[in-house]
């Protein structure tokens, strides 16, 4: 019997023994965190010059790869759109400076270098419908790859800041001029089309034609439509016509003023190559877009 005792009490200890390293080995639970959606960023609406200040949350939104902001604006900022210029109208030697932001994954489907600059143009022509001089209104464009959108769309992506008026020099603006004209922007189409796909050469063509538009007062852009002389006289007239027309509104949208641009045609009548060939063809269905003196 003494042994059947001491055997029992080897074996319960034993199992018990190895139930506690089991247990001991056994791993916790794992709790399963949930990933966090980080907040949409937002840039406030404001800007100040000493005294003067202005600062709302809302702003100009834009959505993801879109150098259009959403409309109508808020009442907040048409109130300060107003204040600004009662400001800059009093205080000619001041400038607002828009620098829009992008970040390096969106499509640039915009006529500027880069989608940034495409949004301050864009924000600048609503400032100028209301009234603000282009002359008091300079315009960047700044990678900011930390911006959060919220389904789909960026909240206020473009700062504004108020500084000095440099002097714009009248030789500078003619060195611009002298540019812009020895080597204009051409935009070449296919047969029977009107559309535009912009390479980045053509893309800061066309930011140097905004911002001399911008600075010189009483200038004018000239945007002017040729084709080639395959069929009637007077379709290519008319074809030539939509595509200036066309090369216009393109440069509207993306903020150049329509009533700085004049649209004209010149349909045949001034080949740039001989139309004996499909190259040569292929080199007159073109637009022009340089400035008037």
């Amino acid at each position: 019997m003494l042994i059947t005792i001491l055997g029992g009490t080897y074996f319960f200890i034993m199992c018990c023994n190895s139930c506690r390293v089991s247990a001991s080995a056994a791993p916790l639970t794992e709790q399963v965190t949930a990933p966090v959606t980080p907040e949409a960023t937002l840039y406030p609406f404001a800007f100040s010059d000493g005294a003067y200040a202005y600062n709302e949350n809302e702003n100009y939104n834009f959505n993801v790869s879109s150098s259009s902001f959403s409309t109508p604006v808020s009442q907040k900022v048409t109130e300060g759109i107003a204040s600004l210029k009662t400001f800059l109208v009093e205080n000619e030697n001041k400038v607002i400076t828009l620098n829009g932001y992008f970040k390096g994954d969106e499509t640039n489907g915009s006529a500027f270098p880069n989608l940034g600059l495409a949004r301050a143009n864009t924000v600048k022509n609503h400032l100028v419908e209301n009234g603000i001089s282009s002359t008091q209104i300079n315009t960047m464009g700044e990678l900011m790859d930390g911006m959060v959108s919220k389904e789909g769309m960026f909240f206020g992506p473009i700062s504004f800041g108020i500084g000095d008026k440099s002097a714009t020099s009248e030789e500078e603006m003619s060195a611009l001029y002298a540019k812009i004209t020895a080597d204009p922007l051409v935009l070449y189409f296919e047969t029977n089309q009107a559309a535009i796909n912009l390479s980045a050469e053509q893309r800061q063509k066309v930011a140097d034609i905004s911002k001399y538009l911008d600075k010189v007062t009483g200038a004018s852009g000239s945007v002017v439509g040729h084709s080639d002389n395959v069929g009637p006289r007077a379709d290519n007239i008319k074809l030539a016509q939509d595509r200036a027309d066309f090369a216009k509104a393109y440069l509207a949208k993306n903020g150049i003023v329509a009533s700085k641009i004049n649209a004209s045609s010149k349909g045949p009548d001034l080949p740039a190559e001989s139309n004996a060939t499909e190259a040569g063809r292929s080199k007159n269905r073109r637009t022009v877009v340089t400035l008037n003196k």
